[in-house]
């Protein structure tokens, strides 16, 4: 692989400012959710959780050994997108950040709130497809053209690429399962077959990696990085599933029939 030592030393100056960012990030959920739970019923703990292993998922993607590993090693680089494209996002949304703060803000910022989430743009970024064009297709690009090899040699690159990579990935996990409140649902029927079709592109994508390396990329790494992205994508994917199944099955379930 190339030589990233430059942006190696530019990137480990940020650390301490992203390590504070990310203890703040989970301190204001903590407090956010205490407050809440003063105001109305218990926060649920399990949500906290989850808040705090998605920023711990995210936050161990961009700064420490992994992160420093990965600006040499795809196999390593490959394990931060999982953790910050995929199982971040996910355990982030279980953690229902929007309804937290709808529960935390005073009347007027949360009318605002719900108002900017009912808008046509946030309707259309939280739509499965556009989500998934996001998602998978940045990925695409990222790996079939020369940005993979360009963002190890300018660090704003780099920010932009795993910015995207993040986001995108929490805007699907969100557009498929429906934890935090949804104004402009659709059907699951829906987000399943849009569902499946960005599966495919992620496992082809994945064999794609495997016989034509990245950008600087050498073929043992290329080939060890795509069947981490197919096997452990495809098992992050097996949570996504089953979390929107349950969702259906419960949705579908006649009222007052008896618990599972």
């Amino acid at each position: 692989m190339h030589s990233k030592g430059h942006l190696h030393d530019s990137g480990a100056s940020f650390e301490p400012f992203l390590l504070v960012s990310f203890a703040l990030v989970i301190l204001i959920y903590i407090g956010a959710a205490a407050y809440s739970g003063r105001k109305y019923n218990k926060w649920p703990v399990s949500r906290t959780l989850f808040w705090i292993l998605g920023v711990m998922s995210a936050a161990s993607a961009l700064i420490g050994p992994l992160a420093d590993r990965a600006h040499m090693d795809f196999t390593a680089h490959m394990v931060g997108h999982l953790l910050l494209g995929m199982i971040a996002p996910i355990l982030l949304v279980l953690a229902a950040p929007i309804t937290l703060a709808l529960r935390t803000l005073d009347v007027q910022s949360a009318r605002r709130l719900s108002r900017l989430l009912k808008s046509r743009p946030l309707r259309t970024l939280t739509n499965p497809i556009f989500a998934s064009i996001l998602n998978i297709g940045g990925l695409w690009i990222l790996y079939t053209t020369g940005l993979y090899g360009a963002m190890h040699h300018n660090i704003i690159l780099h920010a932009l690429v795993h910015f995207h990579v993040f986001a995108a990935g929490y805007l699907f996990s969100a557009s498929m399962i429906y934890i935090d409140p949804a104004p402009h649902p659709l059907s699951f029927k829906f987000r399943i077959i849009v569902f499946a079709f960005s599966l495919a592109g992620h496992d082809i994508l994945s064999k794609y990696i495997y016989a034509h390396p990245p950008s600087g990329v050498m073929k043992a790494q290329a080939e060890s990085g795509g069947m981490l992205m197919f096997y452990a994508g495809d098992a992050v994917d097996v949570v996504l599933i089953c979390l929107l199944c349950y969702q259906w099955f419960k949705a579908a379930r006649p009222r007052g029939s008896l618990a599972i």
